[in-house]
């Protein structure tokens, strides 16, 4: 079945590789970008040429994830041109790197913004096309650092995501009646083929990072790094999450996993995951709300 899909963060990494996935898989796709007639310019001519030369509808739309006003008229855009919406895919977000005592409050509220709030703003703009319509999906990037053998340094980013993923799961139950179906993608630490660790924030604070460059800490930013990249199999590819989301999204109704791991380096998390989602639903049952385990026809 053909969709209309919505992909945050698609200028880049994981989400520009899956919009393309998915128009090729037969889908109109809409790539989020921001600032598309600034910075990103070259990342939206990028992607006319790529829908002109393979023949997709395969669609930039101008989405801040960080700006209410971008986003409802971002979804609105799309709604109009098309007449529904069919996935949204929460992909946008961003790394940070250093310690965690040397990020400022303020730049861990930039990081929730972007990694948690943004989806907020995007269902918000998106989800009462999706209950009218009595169908959807809600499929979001999350990251086995929310679960799984988190390294050093990467609090703001890791505390984020474990936010979003939370929110995930809080969401999944709160729209199954609707007829709106959850998954959750879980990518694992790729240090490489995307921008996500070249593109990392730094702390604001940079004398109190330079405290732990030196005492019993010096030197642990590039162990850190350098064991993260070990543990990271020379043939581990980013395009596998983007294959993983066309396999979810082409999945019949009620048929698509509430999780699915792509995950080189086996840091944990699926492990984790998966005794975190039988609690749950170990629970929803013992409460009489196992009917929202799935979502339902409507």
């Amino acid at each position: 079945m053909k969709h209309v899909i919505v992909i945050t963060g698609a200028s880049s990494g994981f989400g520009a590789l899956t919009a393309r996935a998915l128009a090729a898989a037969g889908h109109t796709v809409y790539a989020g970008i921001r600032e598309t007639t600034g910075r990103n310019a070259p990342q939206v001519a990028e992607v006319r040429r790529y829908a002109a030369e393979q023949g997709v509808e395969l669609r930039a739309v101008e989405l801040d994830v960080a700006s209410d006003a971008s986003v409802q008229a971002g979804i609105a855009g799309i709604i109009k041109d098309c007449g529904r919406l069919d996935v949204v895919i929460h992909n946008a977000g961003h790394m940070s790197f250093g310690p965690a005592e040397a990020f400022t409050p303020e730049q861990f509220a930039q990081l929730y913004d972007i990694n948690v709030l943004s989806t907020q703003r995007v269902n918000r703009a998106a989800l009462p096309q999706l209950r009218k319509q009595g169908r959807g999906l809600v499929l979001w990037v999350s990251s086995s650092s929310a679960r799984g053998g988190t390294p050093p340094y990467l609090s703001p980013y890791f505390a984020a995501k474990a936010a979003m993923d939370s929110l995930a799961v809080s969401y999944a139950a709160e729209l199954s009646r609707w007829g709106i179906e959850t998954s959750i993608i879980v990518p694992g630490a790729f240090t490489r083929g995307t921008n996500h660790f070249a593109h990392s924030g730094v702390p604001a604070d940079a004398a109190r990072a330079a405290q732990y460059d030196r005492g019993p800490y010096a030197g642990l930013a590039e162990q850190s790094l350098k064991g993260l990249s070990s543990l990271e199999p020379e043939d581990a590819d980013v395009a596998a999450v983007a294959r993983a989301m066309v396999r979810i999204v082409d999945m019949p109704f009620g048929a698509r996993p509430f999780r699915v791991h792509i995950d080189p380096s086996q840091d944990g998390c699926e492990v984790v995951n998966g005794v975190a989602d039988r609690v749950r639903a170990e629970m929803f049952r013992r409460i009489g709300l196992d009917d929202l385990l799935k979502p339902h026809v409507r």
